[in-house]
């Protein structure tokens, strides 16, 4: 709600596998009961694409949980709300952000060592209206780890950013 408000951007690293289905899940939950305004939300992750068509092929298979099953019958496909955008083209991934107002963007990797998650870090680490979310395990000597720890500066690409972004871990994943 505090990144809405801030018309920020709110960068949510995670694994491709398994990962960001649950967190676009959650995300998609709440959306759909309201619970936090609506808005746009980016899986920019080519492997993280390629995977959330596998969950949709199998949303009502017989290794899908009884209550996920159920929640597809009662509400739909979780993976394809009409806010979310599944980003694969490196010239789309790249324009999320030149994009004005608050958007959420799902990207790999979950530990901050790589991907595309690090361009979006580097162009949003140091505006205060943005919230970096931490939804995995940061082992030792990551970049994920420095941040949840309070790291005020943090190299990039090997150049050094002050990290005005707020940084959330949410260690329940």
């Amino acid at each position: 709600k505090k990144a809405a408000e801030d018309k920020g951007v709110i960068l949510i690293p995670a694994f491709a596998l398994e990962r960001t289905q649950e967190v676009v899940f959650i995300l998609e939950k709440l959306l759909r009961s309201n619970s936090i305004p609506k808005t746009h939300l980016y899986v920019d992750s080519p492997m993280a694409v390629e995977i959330t068509e596998i969950f949709n092929k199998y949303l009502s298979d017989e290794t899908m949980s009884q209550k996920f099953k159920k929640y597809v019958q009662k509400n739909g496909d979780p993976y394809g709300m009409e806010t979310i955008r599944y980003i694969s083209d490196v010239e789309e991934s790249k324009k999320l952000n030149d994009l004005a107002g608050h958007r959420i963007i799902l990207s790999g990797a979950g530990m901050l060592e790589g991907g595309r998650i690090l361009h979006h870090l580097r162009n949003h680490i140091e505006k205060d209206n943005t919230i970096v979310l931490l939804v995995g395990y940061q082992a030792q000597g990551t970049l994920g780890r420095r941040l949840a720890e309070g790291a005020n500066k943090v190299k990039i690409f090997g150049l050094k950013h002050d990290v005005r972004a707020t940084i959330k871990v949410m260690d329940n994943f």
